[in-house]
């Protein structure tokens, strides 16, 4: 059934066959991250290599929006800019249940239209009312299929035809929508509309909550709309589409006039005609007259609301009430508690140790514990020369690569250690924050080196209480398709709930630590424990003089 809805002066709403609920709008809160040196920094990117590859998607901050003759999978989320990085100033709520598996897809949202209907206007206004982070728009251009020769030759004259639908490459676009849909790390290709081709280096997109995927051929495919759970046709007027298309193709795509008048005559307007318009009844709305119409994305933003907040989870309740009486995992593997090892944990937990020490002793133990790490890596027999000649069998390293990821903020503290010991490894890093009012993990930040899901990965956080920060970090690397039998989570301490809950959601991760500890506390701190880590090592715990975006709120 097709809703149709206009918009009047009187603000008159005609509609049908849906029941749309109203839903408050999500908020939310700037949360700095502080380093060792005590600077303030705000951080957050997507996965890729040395880059912020999400935040080349974002234009620059005060800066004006900038034509493109490219096509991006664009996000506008909430954020914050300190230098070169971003910060998401809402997290994004746990995808999967307590038992690691995936619970929770992403909303999609389609939207079609003929050519310059304005489907990227909608899209963009939808998003700006969602009021939601971890917003996805997922442009149809970027996925226009490898021209031959030929038919480059017969673009450069505008005698290709972009408008029917074996101009797409529908089984790319469905296999990357539905890993986005399932909440992976997909790639984008980027289309250049004035080389008519693909450009070489590809967009890395990852964790939607919410993506808009707009497109003229969007409902054109059986398995695309399959994928689809809201599904609008943005309609406008024939001759405001083609002033449009004139005005976009020549600014933004280096056309002239004829040439984009003998296009749309010869194929854009044919094109609408069979293949575009007859879609619009698989709409489940109609929206007129596209971003002026705000009355239609209102009752959009209030659909996709409610629909959002049937899929909430609450993972740390689920955990916290879990049953922990089952004998310690065999994945778990503990540092011998020899006398050294002791005695550093004498210092580190005596709330007396002053700062400095906290420090050079929390480095000591860190470094045992890493070399202790290492020794879980894959390995094989190697045969060297000595210089006396002879043969020596030894051990190499078995594998491609090794990365070091740290659960921000604490868990960067341990990556001076894993460096010293391993010398050409990479280090990407997860920010993962509890959200005061739900009591819920939320992540805000990740960057990954490229290419992640070859290598063995050492998680590193300073302390794991409940697990529900570290299973998130796991289920990210997951998301990259890392192995979960190449991820070690190391942590200096560990509750054992947290261990327990880690091990069954995700049986094949190697749990390494130097003590695990009874029970928590009500403000869910390991007991007897060693108190806030990061408070303690950066020098923040007691301070009553800081203000709101100077303080930070740990994941647990």
């Amino acid at each position: 059934m097709i809703n149709y809805i206009t918009h009047n002066p009187t603000g008159a709403v005609k509609q049908a066959g849906m029941a749309l609920t109203s839903r408050r709008r999500l908020r939310g809160r700037k949360i700095p991250m502080e380093t060792e040196c005590g600077t303030i920094m705000s951080s957050r990117s997507d996965s890729g290599s040395g880059e912020d590859s999400l935040d080349r998607l974002l234009p620059p901050a005060g800066a004006p929006r900038r034509k493109s003759a490219t096509s991006l999978s664009k996000t506008e989320p909430p954020l914050l800019r300190t230098g070169t990085r971003t910060i998401y100033t809402a997290g994004r709520p746990p995808w999967y249940d307590e038992h690691g598996a995936q619970s929770k897809e992403a909303f999609v949202i389609g939207l079609c239209g003929g050519s310059a209907s304005g489907k990227t206007t909608v899209a963009n206004k939808i998003i700006e009312a969602l009021d939601v982070p971890w917003v996805v728009l997922l442009s149809m251009d970027s996925f226009y299929k490898v021209l031959s020769p030929e038919e480059q030759a017969l673009a450069a004259s505008n005698d290709y035809n972009f408008d029917h639908p074996g101009a797409f490459d529908f089984e790319l676009l469905v296999a990357t929508l539905r890993k986005l849909k399932q909440g992976k790390s997909v790639k984008i290709p980027v289309y250049d509309f004035t080389l008519h081709g693909r450009q070489k280096d590809w967009k890395n997109v990852y964790g939607a909550s919410v993506i808009i995927f707009e497109g003229i051929m969007s409902f054109a495919d059986k398995e695309l709309l399959q994928l689809l759970d809201m599904k609008i046709f943005v309609d406008a007027d024939s001759d405001i589409r083609l002033v449009r298309r004139l005005r976009r193709d020549i600014t933004e795509r280096g056309r002239d006039i004829e040439g984009v008048i003998k296009q749309y005559n010869k194929f854009v307007k044919p094109a609408f005609e069979q293949y575009i318009e007859p879609t619009m009844r698989l709409a489940d709305i109609v929206v007129p007259r596209g971003g002026g119409n705000m009355v239609a994305i209102d009752l959009i933003v209030q659909h996709v609301h409610s629909q959002l907040e049937e899929r909430e989870l609450s993972v740390r309740a689920l955990l916290a009430s879990a049953q922990q009486n089952q004998p310690l995992p065999q994945t778990l593997s503990v540092l011998e508690s020899t006398p050294q090892v002791k005695g550093l944990h004498t210092i580190i937990r005596n709330k007396e140790t002053s700062r400095d020490e906290f420090i050079f002793y929390s480095k000591r133990l860190m470094r045992l514990l890493i070399e202790h790490a290492l020794t879980f890596l894959p390995s094989q027999t190697c045969v060297v020369q000595t210089p006396q000649g002879q043969q020596y069998e030894g051990r190499s390293y078995n594998g491609k690569g090794i990365t070091g990821v740290s659960v921000l903020r604490a868990g960067e503290t341990m990556e001076p250690a894993l460096r010293a010991v391993c010398k050409d490894v990479r280090i990407g890093k997860i920010l993962i924050q509890t959200n005061l009012d739900s009591g819920e993990p939320e992540l805000h930040y990740l960057r990954l080196p490229k290419d992640i899901s070859e290598d063995h990965v050492i998680l590193m956080d300073s302390t794991v209480s409940t697990g529900a920060a570290a299973m998130m970090a796991v289920r990210v690397l997951l998301d990259h398709e890392v192995q979960e039998d190449r991820i070690a989570l190391v942590s200096l301490l560990m509750a054992e709930l947290g261990v327990h809950s880690v091990a069954y959601a995700f049986p094949k991760v190697k749990i390494i630590t130097t003590a695990v500890d009874k029970s928590l506390d009500d403000f869910l701190h390991v007991i007897p424990g060693i108190g806030d880590f990061g408070d303690r090592y950066f020098g923040t715990d007691g301070i009553d003089s800081l203000s709101d975006d100077d303080q930070d709120q740990p994941s647990y």
